[in-house]
């Protein structure tokens, strides 16, 4: 055998997974091969979408299931034995993995990411593979873990046999908690984007402890009730009996699958308590209160539970006066593991003071590159009394007859403590608009607004916004908000991918976190977001990709300047896009822009407390009467300003149209027009190096058509790329003939040739050598795929015809 003739997938058969099956690793529970951990990026441009390529390491070794101890890249034997070591590195570096192998089937090279052994890199033969055990005992040295760790860290996860595997971000998330737990640390903090899956990694955290008998009594908590149900009959439902809600109040909650349970509560109608049972999920505001009769959870005595996870730690536990913080305080002698996407540094607020620095973190930009979450454009609308401010003429009356304070107002003045209508009505038509020329009036709309108030103001005018719609259904648009019991009725109806109403909401703060609106495709920003926390949380209700419905991105628009938090260097995940349109303009964004006006700075503005949701909520005492408001009738607005902005690799905002970005992407893969040419000619089938750049977001069929221009792919990148005059197929085709490139051919092969010719010309066939073209009109009619071959004397002198003719078409190129 030829050992250099074989592909990389032989040699990993044929030899790598031979040395570590001969090495003591079990091949069904311990080896993984192809192991895909990234989805691919997904990229937009325009209406553009394309996903990269996926992440895949050739072997990844665990010591248990979700434990991976080893990666191993492999290459052909015509590379080196060590050439796949720097990109084996570059992986296990995101799959947090310390042992680093590479291999061309001749042996090993061996890098110890740990410094354990007195090598950082050996030379090892085939049959010199480490066993499970030597790696083990190198890893449990570098983590410091003793026996007793060690078999809390070995602990299984939750499988329920369905096939369903944690992310590796997720299983990077699980193992560093165990481990800084199983090591004595009683504060852990996670650090995960929105939409990345928190609850179900808190899960497998709390399955791990619980079923290791390290933390047998568990307190779950949560600061929204639509968060405690989901999480009862979704990600912790395994937990059955031994679970209950801290409630009073029964609720039947239908589940992911259609079936409908009721919530089991650990509270009778006296608030007494059943300490029957082991895990139990509530709400800070069912269970203390500023009056001592609420503080319900004075009843558990401070040892009672072994464990409490904080879900959304960033909001009211992390303040030292909080009146939540004091339930982690009375339960301090308890490991505590707190989950947020967005970790709250201030000069009053630390996260990280209480918790300590975060065991994991996984950004919304990793997140956007991995290809998990779905990335952003952003319009931002500037509104001339936003950008000019109003002044009333002297003497201008409200609407109830009192003479209008004489001052400036802006943008933090408007729908607070003065309300244009006229301006209210714009926003409305603006996001009808969007949903108009966006061809589809029923994806699901989430706009904040700045109060209740307006929240009610904006549901009337894109009711009659949307008057057709609503005559249909009068659930097209409502009011979600923290004292509408009808609109909080409708949140399940909204985040449910099968539920067609409510398509637009409207809300103050009670959606902006926490609510898994996994369809959720345009945010609607119509007031101040003065903490960059809050913006992330809001930025999240978008994030999710649900493939179902193919939803792969979300529009952000921005009435309010709230989007200059991207700005901020705190901000991670920056949109693809950002379009400024300006008072004529369409509301969607086009692919070219013009310069319009500058951002100005952000307001300094305090963002009100969270308004809380559910049958058992207790608000935040008030600070007086609130504010009376000033409406003021018949004062217009229009619309100012545009810009389109890109996000380019290094994650700046650049001024560019999608032809000046796709020539900046293709000069990147081809660093000249001699390097592209090369390439191509190179390429015996062409559509190869098409699907190579599409994967690479770059499908340049998408990009012709978004152009306008109806050009083969070789055309199409010299035109853009390299700048050379194009020629249509036809043309190309046409110049074939005039050569006479197929005189030697008669009879049928001639024919043969000139129905491929005019596949190219007419429909942009590229691999006129696959004979599956011989099967389709009107080549099936010249005689069946094996004559038609027969007619060059065989297969090999087809493909040979077919390639010269490929090669004249492209003859002028040089």
């Amino acid at each position: 055998m030829d050992k250099r003739s074989l592909t990389e997938r032989d040699i990993c058969t044929k030899f790598i997974l031979p040395a570590v099956k001969h090495a003591g690793w079990d091949t069904m529970l311990q080896v993984r091969e192809e192991v895909f951990f990234t989805k691919g990026r997904i990229t937009v441009r325009g209406k553009l979408v394309a996903r990269g390529t996926a992440k895949k390491a050739d072997f990844v070794l665990y010591y248990k299931p979700n434990i991976p101890i080893a990666l191993i890249e492999a290459k052909d034997n015509n590379h080196a034995v060590g050439d796949g070591l720097q990109q084996g590195l570059d992986y296990a570096e995101t799959l947090a993995i310390p042992f680093v192998f590479s291999s061309n089937g001749d042996g090993f090279v061996f890098h110890d990411r740990t410094g354990q052994r007195y090598l950082k890199e050996e030379n090892l033969r085939l049959d010199r593979f480490p066993s499970p055990e030597e790696l083990w005992r190198l890893y449990s040295a570098w983590k410091g873990l003793d026996s007793s760790a060690e078999a809390l860290v070995l602990q299984d996860y939750y499988d329920d046999g369905s096939g369903k595997a944690p992310r590796y971000y997720q299983v990077n998330a699980i193992n560093a908690a165990i481990e800084a737990i199983a090591k004595g640390r009683d504060r852990v903090l996670l650090v995960m984007a929105t939409g990345t899956g928190k609850t179900y990694t808190a899960f497998q955290i709390i399955w791990r402890l619980w079923k290791a008998g390290r933390k047998k009594r568990i307190l779950f908590l949560a600061d929204r009730n639509v968060l405690i149900d989901q999480t009862m009959v979704n990600d912790f439902r395994p937990f059955g009996g031994a679970m209950a809600k801290l409630s009073t109040k029964s609720k039947t909650i239908e589940r992911t699958d259609g079936t409908e349970v009721d919530l089991k509560l650990a509270l009778d109608r006296k608030r007494r308590i059943d300490t029957a049972f082991e895990i139990y999920l509530g709400l800070y505001q069912a269970i203390t209160g500023p009056e001592e009769r609420q503080k319900l959870y004075r009843e558990f005595s401070p040892d009672f539970f072994d464990l409490i996870v904080i879900d959304e730690c960033h909001r009211g536990s992390a303040a030292e006066d909080s009146a939540w913080r004091e339930i982690l305080e009375y339960f301090s002698s308890a490991t505590q593991i707190g989950l947020t996407a967005t970790p709250k540094e201030t000069e009053y607020v630390s996260n990280t003071a209480y918790f300590g620095e975060p065991a994991f973190t996984y950004s919304l930009k990793q997140g956007i590159s991995d290809g998990f979450l779905a990335p952003y454009k952003v319009i931002k609308v500037h509104i001339d009394r936003d950008v000019e401010g109003y002044r009333p003429e002297k003497g201008q009356l409200d609407r109830d007859g009192e003479e209008v304070e004489d001052r400036i107002y802006n943008t933090k003045d408007f729908d607070r403590a003065l309300v244009l209508d006229e301006r209210t009505k714009l926003v409305a038509a603006k996001v009808t608009a969007f949903l108009k020329e966006s061809g589809d009036r029923f994806q699901k709309t989430i706009v904040f607004c700045v109060d209740e108030e307006h929240a009610a103001r904006m549901r009337q005018a894109l009711i009659n916004e949307n008057k057709d719609l609503c005559d249909e259904n009068a659930r097209y648009v409502m009011r979600i908000t923290g004292s509408d019991a009808t609109g909080q009725a409708q949140i399940g109806n909204f985040i449910d991918p099968e539920s067609r109403y409510p398509v637009i909401v409207t809300t103050s703060r009670l959606l902006s976190t926490g609510v898994d609106a996994q369809t959720c495709r345009l945010i609607v920003l119509d007031r101040q977001v003065g903490s960059m926390t809050e913006f992330k949380q809001i930025v999240g209700r978008g994030t999710r990709v649900h493939e179902d419905t193919q939803k792969f991105y979300f529009t952000l628009m921005d009435f309010r300047g709230a989007t200059n938090h991207f700005a901020d260097p705190e901000f991670d995940g920056d949109p693809v896009q950002i379009y400024e349109p300006g008072e004529a303009d369409p509301i969607t964004p086009p692919d070219t822009d013009t310069t319009g006006l500058e951002e100005g700075a952000q307001d300094e503005y305090t963002a009100d407390p969270p308004v809380t949701g559910g049958e058992e909520v207790t608000f935040p005492p008030g600070s007086g009467e609130p504010q009376k408001k000033v409406y003021v009738d018949g004062v217009g607005a229009r619309i100012v300003a545009e810009r389109v902005e890109y996000l380019d690799a290094n994650g700046k905002l650049v001024t560019e149209s999608l032809r000046d970005y796709t020539k900046a992407a293709l000069l990147k893969h081809f660093a000249s027009l001699d390097d592209f040419l090369r390439r191509w000619k190179s390429e015996e089938r062409k559509d190869a190096l098409v699907k190579e750049l599409a994967a690479e977001g770059l499908p340049l069929d998408v990009i012709a058509k978004e152009l306008g221009v109806d050009l083969d792919p070789f055309d199409l990148v010299c035109h853009i790329a390299f700048n050379r005059k194009p020629l249509t197929r036809q043309e190309r085709a046409d110049n074939v003939k005039k050569r006479d490139v197929f005189s030697r051919y008669e009879g049928k092969a001639r024919a043969v040739l000139d129905v491929l010719l005019s596949k190219y010309a007419d429909e942009g066939v590229l691999n006129l050598d696959d004979t599956n073209v011989l099967r389709i009109p009107p080549a099936n009619t010249l005689g069946t795929p094996v004559e038609l071959v027969r007619a060059f004397g065989g297969k090999a002198s087809f493909e040979r015809a077919v390639h010269e003719m490929q090669n004249a078409i492209y003859d002028d190129a040089s």
